[in-house]
Formats: C-alpha cells, sequence, structure tokens
C-alpha cells in the first residue's frame, strides 16, 4: 500500500479530533493538557506531510513543515512548562486538578 497526502490528513484529522473530544469532555486538568499535546502534535504530523508531498517544488530541500513543526514543539514545550506551574500552583491552593473547581478569578 502506498502512502498519500490522504492518509497523512486523515491521521492528522483523526488525532486532532480526539484531542478536541478530550479537551473539551475532560475534568481533570492534566488530562486537559495532554488533550491540547495531541492537537498541537496533530497539526505537526498535517504540517510535515504537506512538506513531504509538496509538488511545488518551491525549495531544493522541502524543509518548511519541519521547520514549523520544529517551532510549534518549541511552543508546546513552553505551554507545558506554564501550564504544569499553574496546575501545580492551583492544586498547592484549592488540593484539587477538577476544571470545574478551578474558580479563582471569580468573586
Amino acid at each position: 500500500m502506498h502512502l498519500t497526502l490522504e492518509h497523512v490528513l486523515v491521521l492528522g484529522a483523526v488525532l486532532f479530533c480526539i484531542g478536541l473530544y478530550g479537551a473539551i469532555t475532560k475534568r481533570n486538568a492534566i488530562a486537559v493538557l495532554m488533550s491540547i499535546e495531541i492537537m498541537l502534535n496533530a497539526v505537526n504530523i498535517t504540517m510535515v506531510g504537506f512538506s513531504y508531498f509538496d509538488t511545488v517544488k518551491l525549495y531544493s530541500q522541502h524543509l518548511t513543515g519541519q521547520i514549523f513543526a520544529i517551532f510549534i514543539i518549541t511552543v508546546a514545550a513552553a505551554e507545558a512548562a506554564v501550564a504544569l506551574a499553574m496546575v501545580i500552583a492551583i492544586y498547592r491552593k484549592r488540593a484539587t486538578v477538577d476544571v470545574g473547581e478551578i474558580d479563582m478569578m471569580k468573586w
């Protein structure tokens, strides 16, 4: 079986939908963060897929998708570090990571 761009796009779409479902339905903050990471990885897969199956051949090395994926991974690592620090601070204050219980901005 030959791998085509459609296969890569379907894989990226399925992963994105799984991550979106997890981010919307989960109550645990760590599970929501993991779902967001799955969504970011789905975007990485589609970017690399578009770069690999590039038919326009604008550049000789076709590294555009890989470079965007590296930037996305870097942003995801920074987002995960900040989000985990926030979750730890909230857990210390409230002793829970349930997103329904986190209402510190409310009066």
